[in-house]
């Protein structure tokens, strides 16, 4: 029997219960049984989460419930969806059908989200991005794009001196406040006019609405201030990017309860953000943010050295308290770059170095690299959807590997039940792994699903103590992609793979290995 307490005044107590079971989650997974004890645990901040860019890219509904479990096994409790942008529009609209994406989540898909994210304790947090980004709503509407006094069209800015184009937004606004009924509304806001000189409609629209001294830039600033207004009449609080906030380029002053989302050191620091009144989020591009293809979390310099108080450019507000938390972000700016499942791999590990930073407890270890044996430890979530077939005996078992190991990829992913992560091995072509069943048992079948870097030669072998080997299989014609050896003959405790010939420049690198005990069938298929 153990005794769960969460202390916090930041979340009510089904929060503080709900995170106690995920407590107790973890410690199943690792054993039957628990000590008997009392833990007493709360957080450093009470926003932890991630966010996707479901506006570049498509995110399905199935992938968007299952990392909704994830962040609940990991007490994360926030999910940002980030809705709209230059490729797409990506939820139903039954007021402009017309710029909605073809690939895009029903209104039903996102009411069962938010219902099941309900029961899970997270909140789920909608943005459509304006007056910038706003591509796929302005193919439709090429009227309101943006027009520079040289002529030049800016197919993604919004031209804020024309009524119909606050008309359309709010149509967004009305349309989609009633249906996320979380505590907070995104307007997004980054990313507008860089030189507003070149628009010279924007500064007339500024002296008619805010006096003769206002600035070109105050029509940005209004337009912040009147979305804010529409988003607090709907019950909600406004949330928005900290990029376009500067000083002294306006007359016009962003109203101070907008949350704004620090995620570069552009304008006002974040201190003077604080000091005007904003709660801030640390939403600091390093080390949180995931691109398609391109930069990804420095998990060792996140882990060790960075802290959720430390924002971009090294910045830091003399009152924490008015740091909600942080989160990772996936940004699809080169959508096709990575699929979603090679997305929930690479995520995986950003995700947990979070976690324990936001959540602020005193670390079990010092160190990223022995970090990982922690994430190793407490795996996914127990409804976390498995590649593994039923009967692998190497699922989730110990592993150890040859000594020039990859830190990035280590062991553990070859049998985490997850064809997209993968262990890769040194450069040399004596490189081994070894899974530790956890008792002797007879081997029939030994799975090998290879990355590119596969074995041109390789044995399997297995052993009872980890010390004198049998060699069960051995060959020197591999030719990669998945070797599934289904008619071995031996016993052992462990199964080891040990490469003798590299096929690349590479080393060995699996996605998955799988043991298998005769009695176990091949065909069977796996139960989630």
């Amino acid at each position: 029997e153990i005794s769960v307490r969460d202390w916090s005044s930041d979340v009510c107590s089904s929060d503080l219960a709900f995170n106690g079971t995920r407590t107790i989650l973890q410690l199943l997974r690792q054993s039957r049984s628990i000590p008997q004890g009392t833990s007493r645990d709360w957080p450093l901040k009470p926003e932890r989460g991630l966010m996707v860019d479901n506006g570049r890219k498509f995110f399905t509904a199935a992938w968007l419930r299952d990392h909704v479990k994830e962040l609940a096994y990991l007490k994360l409790n926030y999910f940002h969806l980030h809705l709209s942008d230059n490729l797409g529009f990506r939820i139903e609209s039954t007021r402009h059908p017309e710029y909605v994406s073809a690939a895009r989540l029903s209104k039903q898909e996102v009411t069962d989200l938010i219902a099941l994210a309900a029961r899970y304790h997270v909140t789920i947090v909608p943005e459509f991005d304006a007056p910038g980004h706003m591509d796929t709503i302005l193919a439709k509407h090429t009227d309101l794009k943006l027009v520079s006094n040289t002529g030049a069209v800016n197919n993604g800015f919004i031209d804020l001196s024309k009524d119909a184009a606050y008309t359309l937004i709010k149509d967004i606004y009305d349309e989609y406040l009633p249906l996320f009924p979380g505590p907070y509304f995104h307007i997004g806001s980054d990313e507008y006019v860089s030189n507003y000189s070149a628009y010279p409609q924007l500064l007339t629209y500024a002296r008619a609405h805010f006096g003769p001294n206002a600035t070109a830039k105050d029509t940005y600033y209004g337009f912040i201030n009147w979305a804010n207004g529409i988003v607090r009449a709907g019950g909600k609080t406004t949330r928005m990017w900290n990029d376009g906030i500067k000083s002294g380029d306006g007359t016009v002053t962003p109203a101070a309860n907008i949350i704004a989302e620090f995620w570069f050191n552009i304008g006002l620091t974040a201190q003077q953000l604080a000091g005007r009144g904003h709660l801030l989020a640390n939403e600091s591009w390093d080390p949180t943010y995931y691109v398609l293809g391109g930069a990804k979390p420095n998990v060792t310099w996140g882990y060790e050295t960075w802290n959720p108080d430390l924002f971009q450019g090294n910045q830091t507000i003399t009152d924490k308290s008015r740091n909600l938390g942080s989160l990772i972000h996936v940004w699809c700016d080169n959508p096709n770059a990575e699929t979603e499942t090679r997305i929930a791999a690479g995520i995986r590990d950003p995700l947990r170095m979070l976690a324990q930073q936001v959540w602020g407890s005193p670390k079990l270890v010092p160190t990223w690299s022995a970090f990982a044996s922690v994430i190793g430890v407490v795996g996914r979530n127990p409804a976390w959807p498995s590649a593994a077939q039923p009967g692998n005996l190497a699922f989730g078992k110990p592993i150890t590997v040859s000594s020039t190991e990859t830190p990035s990829f280590p062991g553990r992913n070859a049998v985490d039940g997850d064809y997209a992560t993968r262990w890769s091995s040194g450069y040399t072509n004596n490189e081994w792994i070894t899974v530790d069943l956890g008792a002797s048992t007879a081997i029939r079948r030994v799975k090998l699903t290879w990355e590119t870097a596969y074995g041109r030669g390789y044995q399997i072998q297995t052993s009872a103590d980890g010390s004198a080997w049998t060699t069960i299989f051995t060959t020197t014609t591999g030719d990669g992609g998945v070797d599934d050896l289904t008619t071995l003959t031996g016993t052992g405790r462990f199964v080891r793979m040990q490469g003798t010939q590299r096929a690349t420049q590479w080393g060995f690198s699996l996605f998955e290995l799988e043991v298998y005990a005769p009695t176990q069938r091949s065909d069977r298929k796996s139960v989630v």
